[in-house]
């Protein structure tokens, strides 16, 4: 290879090394700016009917795709960015693994939070919760001691730290973390029974 080719690659190499680390920083550090947080610079309110029912309301979260979405009588409305428990992959079994919880719940429970600004509680653990929990023990893959773990949410984070959400940091024991500002927004809207459903 001439020298003139050899320079030549290691600009081309260089270039799209270059592209690359600024799109993944990029997507990093503003993960709202992917398309796939439907309606996320819009004000929620507005994108409901005046007198919309807050029963008919119900909240998807999606783990792998770090999104919590929205849903009037099952159709998407808006969706936000999210953060889990530490281990954001794994179903939870017990508390402490920092595991965020799948399957259908309900929203048992809203309020004022003094750390993390609002709390929306729901129901688990739940039946199928319990099941593998238990199924869990009769294997020896818990300890006896161990317990199945509660208190799991969807909430705020501490002041002025929305940077935990755009660099996707995994914080949590177990529940849902959006910025302060978004969790108030849904908050505003949803009401105790309301479905909410946690899936891969």
């Amino acid at each position: 290879m001439s020298k003139l080719k050899y320079v030549l690659l290691i600009i081309l190499v260089g270039l799209l090394f270059s592209l690359f680390n600024k799109q993944t920083y990029s997507y990093i550090l503003n993960p709202t700016e992917d398309s796939s947080y439907l309606n996320y610079d819009k004000d929620l309110k507005n994108l409901l009917d005046k007198n919309f029912d807050k029963a008919k309301i119900s909240i998807l979260t999606e783990k792998l795709k770090y999104k919590l979405t929205v849903f009037y009588e099952g159709k998407e409305i808006k969706s936000y960015p999210i953060v889990l428990g530490s281990n954001p992959i794994d179903n939870k079994i017990k508390e402490g693994d920092g595991c965020t919880p799948e399957g259908k719940f309900k929203i048992k429970n809203h309020y004022i939070h003094k750390k993390w600004s609002k709390f929306i509680w729901f129901s688990y653990p739940n039946g199928d919760a319990w099941k593998r929990y238990g199924l869990a023990k009769s294997q020896g893959l818990l300890k006896m001691s161990d317990s199945i773990g509660s208190n799991i949410g969807i909430h705020g984070v501490p002041e002025n730290k929305d940077s935990l959400i755009d660099n996707k940091t995994n914080w949590t024991d177990g529940s849902i973390s959006l910025k302060n500002k978004d969790i108030n927004e849904i908050y505003e809207i949803i009401k105790d029974g309301i479905s909410l459903e946690i899936i891969k």
